[in-house]
C-alpha cells in the first residue's frame, strides 16, 4: 500500500500531557499506575489517571460536550501544537476534505453514571440537564472533535472494543485512498467510569497490583485512560528521515468467544500477516513490536503463540500496559504515538512491571530499554469478540 504521513501526533495519558512527559517515562520506565481512588470506586485494583481534567473547560460553543472523555479529547487536543498544526491542514484543504476518525468503548458514559445519581426521587426520571447525544453516546467525541475544529468532512466514530484506535487509522486510509478526504485526523479517547472498572472486575480480569504484562505471574489488567491523535497525510515533497509513516495495515475477526482471544492466536496471526503484507515487508524487516499485551493469562498467552509462530522467538517486543494501563478504546492510538516515539528516538521501550518472564512464552520480551536504530515497528492492538487490527509504522529514511 502507498504509506501515509503521521504529519503530527500527540498523546496525553497518566504518564503525562504531550510528548515530551511520554518519552520521558518510557526511558525512565516509570509507571503512572497508582492503587485505585477514582470517584466512589471501591476495588482492590490500580488505575491509571490523567490528572486535572475537573478543571478542564471546553469552549461555550461546546459546553454541550463536556463530561469527562471530551474534556479529555480537548486536554490531548491541546498539546505539542497539534491542535494549530490540524487548523493548518483544514485551511489547506478545505473544512471538506479533512475527515474526524476516533475509537472509543465508553465514551461519556461516566456522564450517565453521574445523571443516574441525580434522578427524580418519586418518579425516577433523569435531570433535564443531562445530553445522552452529545456525552454517553459513543459518536460524541467524534462530533466534539469536529466542531472543535469546524471540519465538515466525514465523522466516524469506531467502537471495537480495544482494537478501536488502531482501526480509525484503517478507515482513515480507505477515505483517503478513495479520494473523498486529503486529511485525517485519527485518534482514541477513553476515560475512567464505574461501568468499566467494576465490570471487569466482575469478570475476573482486574489485577490487585500493577499489571505485569507477560509475566509468569500476570493476574490481570490495570484500567487506564487516554487520548491521544495523529494527522494523516499523503506524504508531500522530501520527508525528513525521522518522519513516521503508517506502512501497513491488517485486520482480522476471529470470531472465536465474547471475551476470549482464540488460544492459538489464530486472529492475531492473520492480522499481523495482513499488515506486513500490505507493507511489502516479511517478519524479519520489523525491528520492534509493540505488543497488545494486557497481562491476563489468556490473552499473552494467545498473543504469544502468534508472534512466536510468525516472528519467532529474536524480534524485541513489549507491552506499554504496564506503563500506561490498559487504555481500551484509546489503546490503539497511545500505541501507535509509543511506535512513532521509538522510531524517531531509536527507543525499543521495555515492559514495566514485568519482573520474571512466564517461560512457556519464550519471546524476545525487554525488560530493559534498548537504545538502537528502529526503522520499521507492528503494533498490535486486539479487542473482545476478536476484533484485530496491526499496523505497521516506518521511518522515512
Amino acid at each position: 500500500m502507498k504509506p501515509l504521513h503521521l504529519s503530527h501526533f500527540t498523546a496525553t495519558s497518566c504518564l503525562g500531557r504531550g510528548l515530551e512527559a511520554t518519552l520521558q517515562a518510557l526511558r525512565e520506565r516509570k509507571s503512572g499506575l497508582k492503587p485505585c481512588d477514582f470517584d466512589i470506586v471501591d476495588l482492590p485494583t490500580y488505575i491509571g489517571e490523567v490528572s486535572g481534567l475537573e478543571e478542564v473547560q471546553l469552549a461555550p460553543a461546546l459546553k454541550v460536550y463536556d463530561c469527562r472523555n471530551n474534556r479529555l479529547a480537548q486536554l490531548a487536543l491541546e498539546q505539542d501544537g497539534f491542535a494549530d498544526a490540524v487548523r493548518t491542514a483544514v485551511a489547506k484543504y478545505g473544512t471538506e476534505r479533512v475527515g474526524v476518525f476516533v475509537g472509543t468503548s465508553t465514551s461519556g458514559i461516566l456522564q450517565t453514571e453521574l445523571a443516574y445519581r441525580r434522578r427524580d426521587s418519586s418518579s425516577g426520571e433523569l435531570p433535564h440537564d443531562f445530553d445522552y447525544d452529545r456525552t454517553q453516546n459513543t459518536f460524541s467525541v467524534a462530533d466534539f472533535t469536529r466542531h472543535f475544529f469546524g471540519i465538515q468532512g466525514p465523522a466516524v466514530a469506531i467502537s471495537s472494543a480495544c482494537s478501536s484506535s488502531a482501526k480509525v487509522f484503517a478507515s482513515a486510509r480507505r477515505m483517503m485512498e478513495a479520494g473523498l478526504i486529503d486529511a485525517a485526523v485519527v485518534g482514541g479517547v477513553d476515560s475512567l467510569c464505574l461501568t468499566t472498572l467494576y465490570g471487569f472486575n466482575s469478570l475476573g480480569l482486574c489485577s490487585p497490583q500493577a499489571c505485569r504484562p507477560f509475566d509468569a505471574r500476570r493476574d490481570g489488567i490495570s484500567i487506564g485512560e487516554a487520548g491521544a491523535f495523529a494527522l494523516l497525510e499523503w506524504p508531500q515533497g522530501e520527508l525528513p528521515k525521522d518522519a513516521v509513516l503508517l506502512a501497513g495495515i491488517g485486520e482480522s475477526s476471529d470470531a472465536y468467544h465474547m471475551s476470549s482471544p482464540h488460544p492459538e492466536g489464530l486472529g492475531a496471526r492473520m492480522a499481523m500477516e495482513q499488515a506486513l503484507g500490505s507493507a511489502g515487508l516479511r517478519p524479519q524487516d520489523i525491528d520492534y513490536i509493540n505488543l497488545h499485551g494486557t497481562a491476563t493469562p489468556s490473552n499473552d498467552a494467545a498473543e504469544g503463540k502468534a508472534v512466536l509462530d510468525l516472528f519467532g522467538s529474536h524480534t524485541p517486543c513489549s507491552s506499554t500496559k504496564g506503563l500506561t494501563g490498559h487504555t481500551l478504546g484509546a489503546a490503539g492510538a497511545i500505541e501507535a504515538v509509543v511506535s512513532a516515539l521509538a522510531l524517531q528516538h531509536g527507543l525499543m521501550p521495555a515492559g514495566a512491571n514485568t519482573q520474571t518472564l512466564d517461560p512457556a512464552i519464550s519471546l524476545d520480551y525487554l525488560l530493559d530499554n534498548r537504545k538502537v536504530p528502529v526503522r520499521y515497528v507492528l503494533s498490535n492492538s486486539f479487542g473482545f469478540g476478536g476484533t484485530n487490527c496491526s499496523l505497521v509504522f516506518g521511518r522515512a529514511a
